[in-house]
């Protein structure tokens, strides 16, 4: 391995940069993208073809302190209810013009805590999304489920619907780590949920654990992740906690005193990676972890592991609709992301139009870039003779940004005649590399550190 005083001044321990889950990333989406916009990418999807679907569900009984998603808490299922109202008739609007025979190769229902409705509204809303786009033959549906707001009857309501993967937020099983952080969720409650989840025949379960939590250290993580690995999960996304308060208020409640250090966020990392290495699991990217049978680890043997606002993807889709306030859709011509509020979000579907706020139409480098950040996020590497092949860029101006970008590495990467790759003892710094293809501007304070 390099060691910390190099990787330090590369720029590793200072650096805040986009987790690239799209490109451009949001920050650069503007309002040349509107409704108009988003309507004709949807008529243009062709007919029969497989699309993704991401319904965004933002509310939650709680607001844990260390989120910084768009969520917003409630007591009462009165608003889930309007705002149900306002999901079924953008489904509706959705309706009226995609192409016929659309089906979905992945459903995925975000939040928020999409647990928090009840198995009427579940069933309800499942309903809605099958009438227009029904879920295709060996289709994904996946739920992030909240293990304190989990019953039998929301279950049964998920798995009568298709639901066939399971997404649970662990975070860490520390009590004190868990009281700083707002989140109460012991082993006990997180292990009954995973047996009712599997009692329902559902075969896929991934989960969420963070690292740079406020006191933690690696004798903590150790033994958070060991009990993660207990359940059994195919599929764990280990995710530097993002401290940016001015982002989201809510975090000020952490004492920003108590985060580890830089250094001690790698070795946090470097601590939960090789257990999750001993115990069988695949290293997928940058910071996901599968056991070799599950879908991340074949696509990536395959060479066709994706990048999407979810992270990490065996999705084969091209399109990718998102519904929901704040929702992010993507298109071959670029994105289109809903009105963030809930309420800007449904007055619009009310007034009988689709909520489109702001977005990015493709011009210019921007698929080549999009591509050659994808490839480093997901292989590690970026293969000259798919780039050329895929999109009208020269030899010499490939190997020019190629160069350009390993300058600022001191040369550390390797770069011949095959393509540049990423060493694996620079690989911590994937973030930083992608950055050096971005050719948008960039506001520090609107991206985490870069490990």
């Amino acid at each position: 391995m390099i060691p910390k005083t190099q990787l330090a001044s590369l720029g590793l321990f200072d650096t805040r940069v986009p987790r690239y889950t799209s490109y451009p990333t949001a920050p650069q989406f503007g309002t040349q993208v509107g409704a108009g916009e988003f309507h004709d990418w949807i008529a243009g999807i062709p007919a029969d073809a497989k699309i993704s679907l991401y319904v965004h569900i933002p509310f939650c009984r709680r607001l844990c302190w260390f989120c910084a998603c768009r969520t917003q808490g409630t007591q009462s299922l009165a608003p889930v209810a309007g705002y149900l109202e306002a999901l079924r008739q953008e489904i509706g609007l959705l309706g009226e013009i995609l192409p016929k025979g659309v089906t979905l190769s992945r459903l995925h229902w975000g939040g928020g805590t999409p647990t928090l409705l009840d198995a009427s509204m579940i069933r309800d809303l499942a309903g809605a999304i099958a009438e227009v786009a029904p879920l295709a033959e060996g289709a994904e549906f996946s739920v992030e489920i909240d293990p304190n707001e989990i019953d039998a009857a929301r279950l049964d309501a998920l798995a009568g619907a298709g639901m066939n993967r399971a997404s649970i937020g662990v975070q860490d099983f520390d009590p004190s780590i868990q009281q700083i952080i707002g989140r109460d969720q012991s082993y006990e409650v997180t292990r009954a949920a995973v047996e009712m989840i599997r009692a329902q025949g559902v075969g896929s379960l991934n989960a969420d654990i963070l690292f740079g939590l406020p006191h933690q250290n690696n004798a903590k993580i150790t033994e958070s992740v060991q009990k993660l690995l207990s359940l059994g999960p195919e599929r764990v996304a280990l995710y530097g906690y993002a401290h940016v308060p001015w982002v989201a208020r809510r975090q000020t409640m952490i004492p920003s005193d108590a985060l580890p250090t830089p250094e001690s966020r790698l070795e946090l990392f470097e601590t939960a990676q090789q257990l999750f290495v001993w115990d069988g699991y695949d290293e997928i990217g940058i910071d996901h972890f599968a056991l070799p049978s599950d879908g991340l680890a074949v696509a990536q043997k395959a060479g066709r592991l994706r990048r999407n606002f979810q992270g990490y993807t065996d999705d084969p889709s091209e399109v990718l609709i998102g519904l929901g306030a704040s929702s992010i859709s993507r298109f071959p011509q670029g994105y289109a992301q809903n009105a963030a509020a809930t309420s800007a979000y449904i007055g619009a579907v009310r007034e009988g139009r689709f909520a489109t706020a702001r977005g990015h139409a493709f011009a210019g480098e921007d698929a080549l870039r999009a591509r050659l950040i994808e490839a480093l996020m997901c292989d590690f590497r970026i293969d000259a003779g798919e780039i050329l092949g895929r999109f009208p860029v020269s030899r010499a101006a490939l190997d020019a940004m190629f160069q350009e970008v390993n300058r600022g590495f001191d040369g550390m990467l390797r770069h011949d005649d095959r393509g540049l790759e990423i060493p694996a003892e620079l690989r911590p710094l994937t973030r930083i590399v992608a950055r050096g293809f971005d050719a948008y501007g960039m506001d520090r304070t609107r991206h985490s550190a870069a490990i």
